[in-house]
């Protein structure tokens, strides 16, 4: 009797580890074919905000593509070094499903105020793609005039939650804010769950 009541528990581990791959196997193939891009600051971005959501995003078979200003090498707070795939003035937003701005205090200097950007945002969102941004990017969303009315999170520092509120947008204190298609996210701790959202709702 001790022996079928072990025998019957090495099973339903075994089923339950089987249905677990197989959970993972169609995780994997959730983005196959779906392509993000990812835009951060030529200094100072958030490193983690960058390689947590493109990570996440290619393990589920998303291809990612990384734009800034220019194509020369970029540089993180922490230090990482990313070589662009392209300046903002190459990117045809069409060919994405989605568009992710990395915060990091350099967005308020490089990102914030970037014509080509704040261009590419608008023309995203009118194309019905994810937009989303993360720590002091969502400044970027709210100054290309696409928050007004909507719920969306930021870094809590005054002046970028002074931008939201200017801009009309109610401003939320939570980790990650879904309204529609845009996502907004509070910080490098959000930087899983927010990616998580945008691959929900690709």
């Amino acid at each position: 009797m001790r022996l079928l009541v072990v025998l019957f528990l090495i099973m339903l581990i075994m089923g339950c580890v089987q249905e677990g791959k197989e959970a993972k196997v169609e995780e994997i193939k959730s983005l196959q074919g779906k392509k993000i891009l990812m835009v951060i600051a030529p200094k100072n971005f958030r490193d983690e905000e960058l390689s947590i959501p493109k990570q996440y995003f290619e393990s589920i078979g998303a291809t990612v593509r990384i734009a800034s200003v220019s194509k020369n090498e970029a540089i993180g707070m922490l230090g990482a070094r990313v070589k662009p795939d392209l300046a903002l003035s190459e990117v045809d937003i069409k060919k994405y499903d989605a568009l992710v701005i990395v915060g990091g205090v350099g967005s308020k200097e490089y990102l914030w105020s970037n014509d080509e950007l704040l261009t590419l945002v608008k023309e995203a969102y009118d194309n019905n793609k994810i937009v989303a941004a993360i720590c002091l990017s969502p400044v970027v969303l709210a100054r290309a005039s696409i928050l007004k009315g909507k719920e969306a999170t930021v870094f809590p520092s005054n002046d970028a939650v002074e931008e939201l509120k200017k801009a009309g947008v109610k401003y939320v204190d939570k980790p990650v804010v879904t309204s529609g298609k845009i996502i907004t996210a509070r910080d490098p701790k959000a930087a899983e769950e927010f990616a998580k959202a945008i691959a929900g709702e690709i």
